[in-house]
């Protein structure tokens, strides 16, 4: 099997171009063909010699994602559902920010990416575990969902170079046209699967998307959401790249997550704060607390003191979310009421938190929802 020219970092890239005998400015032609204008084909690259996109072609692959569905939301959230070589699905989705949310201007664009072809941890609320674990992805599939929403979304116009401001690190060419800016501001790893269980590929994805020369996305720009593998946690702690951390928390006790959450039996929440301690005497980042108020499972009043106990501890951010509910599954969303309430009563233990009004509700965004209703419809075909 060939290597993907998109797992690739540009010292690898250059490296193999000067063993064929290239000058060393090919290297930066490549990588704006790849990440710049998020070309497919190798007889795209015009400033290319057909001898060398020849042998590109005999030596590697050049991965692009299927696109299979787009749904759009109210809110502008769309949801895009993927098929990868082997017609696995997958599913990205493109979140507007709001200065609710984010505290940023609401013509930013947050990507949630997925990292597994199904999850194995079968968290009780999800969608994207209830077929269990197919497969990690590749490092080409996880980097492939960011350009490919690039590659099909009208926003991203098409700019002259003089106002092309993401090459700044020495691989501009002179001959390669216009550029398309970048859509995508913010990337979370919070789509299907869990991304420290895949954790090589995913580091190596995230280095590429990072790099100036490949996605240009600022390392505190990249969110990586665990639902709590304390153990990688520590090893993502020595990274010398300063990713964010999200713990998928949803419950303040063990005895609530031990009911929601599996991987709580095997990391309580004893070492998952350890875990996370050790990550911030590391790095100083703020971790967040992603909370999903299920009803009558983790909404009552009586989590707010171990919850804000556990986030004045770390120095947490609370991030509530409203369920989405899954087809199948017996979890219903908090009233209107009982999510203010459970926000306002966090705010008054001085617990940074907000609540996320509605993102994808009305498309059934929460990952795998999209995946699991297209396999079941084609299975009865």
């Amino acid at each position: 099997m060939l290597t993907d020219i998109k797992s690739q970092t540009a010292e690898e890239l250059q490296a193999t171009l000067q063993a064929w005998g290239q000058p060393q400015y090919r290297a930066a032609q490549l990588l704006e063909w790849l990440y710049v204008h998020r070309v497919t084909g190798w007889d795209a690259m015009k400033n290319l010699p057909r001898s060398l996109r020849q042998q590109l072609g005999e030596n590697y692959t050049n991965y692009a994602l299927e696109l299979v569905k787009v749904q759009g939301a109210e809110d502008t959230t769309r949801k895009f559902l993927w098929r990868l070589s082997d017609h696995s699905l997958i599913e990205s989705v493109l979140i507007p920010a709001n200065p609710a949310l984010y505290g940023e201007p609401s013509d930013r664009h947050t990507l949630c990416v997925s990292t597994q072809v199904g999850c194995a941890y079968g968290c009780k609320f999800c969608a994207s575990g209830l077929d269990g674990l197919k497969r990690n992805l590749r490092p080409e599939e996880i980097v492939d969902q960011v350009l490919a929403v690039g590659r099909i979304s009208p926003e991203s116009r098409v700019l002259s170079p003089e106002s092309d401001d993401r090459l700044h690190s020495g691989l501009r060419t002179q001959d390669s046209g216009p550029r398309t800016p970048r859509l995508i501001d913010n990337i979370v790893m919070m789509g299907m699967g869990e991304p420290l269980a895949n954790y090589d590929n995913l580091l190596r994805a995230l280095r590429i998307l990072n790099a100036p020369w490949g996605g240009g996305i600022g390392a505190r720009k990249i969110t990586i959401s665990t639902s709590g593998l304390a153990p990688q946690i520590r090893k993502l702690a020595e990274e010398p790249l300063q990713f964010r951390l999200a713990v998928s928390l949803h419950g303040a006790t063990d005895e609530v997550r031990n009911r929601i959450m599996p991987i709580n039996h095997k990391y309580p929440l004893r070492e998952l704060a350890a875990a996370c301690e050790f990550y911030q005497q590391k790095n100083g980042r703020k971790i967040t607390f992603e909370y999903i108020l299920i009803a009558e499972v983790n909404d009552g009043l009586d989590q707010i003191k171990p919850l804000a106990a556990l986030a004045k501890r770390l120095n947490a951010k609370v991030n509530l979310i409203p369920y989405n509910r899954v087809e199948g599954l017996p979890w219903e969303r908090p009233s209107d009421a009982a999510q203010e309430a459970f926000l306002e009563a966090l705010e008054k233990q001085k617990v940074v938190a907000t609540l996320r009004r509605e993102k994808g509700h009305d498309i059934a965004a929460a990952c795998g929802q999209l995946r699991l209703k297209t396999e079941r419809e084609l299975q009865t075909q």
